[in-house]
């Protein structure tokens, strides 16, 4: 067979014949196909900026559930939030620098998973649930079996659903408010832990992240526009309100956040046509 009558191979890309393994560890490249001014090629790597940020959610969960099982609770609340910041960031810094890849969406959402599905729970089980027993981590389960069933939906109707809007409350949204009670009850140095309350607040985030109750996504927003002088002073004193007392403020903020769909939804069945 002459040259000319081979099927083009991308430059980028090995061939399926076994080779010698030309680099120093013996694992695989990441060979990902990718549209490219309207055509579909194979590329090898990941980019570097976007699954960095992405791998510093993931440490942060993981130290939250290291720090929560320690009995370190305020680092493990910490650390969720911290984890939220990377969180939001990897998207947008993969979409503002044209870096989006489907390798950074499902590692994106194996992190999402640790750090707002797992690490929450068990940090709320450490703290309050496990003094009720297996009915602690029974709720415990729920919470993260909820992230997980969230996360996958997510990532079916990723492209079918109204960009405005999630479908049931997101999985950080859910981590906020179980990582801020235990913040605040940490903070406060409460006397005895509220198993019952906190079991209640961890079942009804797990069942809120699988409900059908709309979310702002806060997508519209258009970070790179001009905006009101208004808008900054108010994003100045907000920043001011947390600074006086960090986890009750971002307990009131994550809380009314996962009510305003609730009372939205309940607002809806009052409408004939809702």
């Amino acid at each position: 067979m002459s040259e000319d009558q081979k099927d083009p191979v991308d430059a980028n890309v090995s061939s399926d014949t076994p080779q010698e393994d030309s680099g120093v560890l013996p694992i695989d490249d990441h060979v990902e196909e990718v549209t490219e001014n309207g055509q579909t090629v194979r590329r090898k790597g990941v980019y570097l900026l976007p699954n960095l940020l992405t791998t510093a959610a993931l440490f942060s969960g993981f130290y939250a559930i290291i720090s929560g099982v320690n009995g370190h609770f305020e680092a493990a609340a910490v650390a969720i939030f911290v984890a939220m910041i990377f969180d939001g960031l990897d998207g947008r810094v993969a979409r503002m620098t044209n870096t989006s890849s489907e390798f950074g969406v499902q590692y994106d959402s194996l992190s999402d998973m640790v750090s707002f599905g797992v690490a929450p729970s068990l940090v709320m089980f450490s703290w309050a649930l496990s003094d009720l027993g297996k009915l602690g981590w029974a709720v415990a389960f729920v919470y993260t079996a909820g992230a997980a069933l969230r996360l996958a939906r997510f990532n079916t109707q990723v492209d079918e659903v109204d960009k405005r809007y999630f479908i049931g409350l997101a999985s950080p949204a859910a981590a906020a408010v179980i990582a801020s009670m235990v913040w605040v009850g940490f903070d406060v140095e409460m006397a005895g832990r509220p198993s019952i309350v906190a079991a209640i607040a961890t079942g009804l985030m797990g069942l809120l992240m699988v409900s059908n109750v709309k979310y702002s996504s806060f997508k519209e927003i258009d970070f790179k526009g001009r905006v009101p002088f208004v808008v900054i002073l108010a994003v100045v004193l907000v920043f001011g309100l947390v600074t006086i007392d960090p986890p009750m403020v971002l307990l009131l903020l994550s809380a009314a956040y996962a009510v305003s769909g609730l009372l939205t939804w309940l607002w809806s069945l009052r409408k004939p046509n809702a």
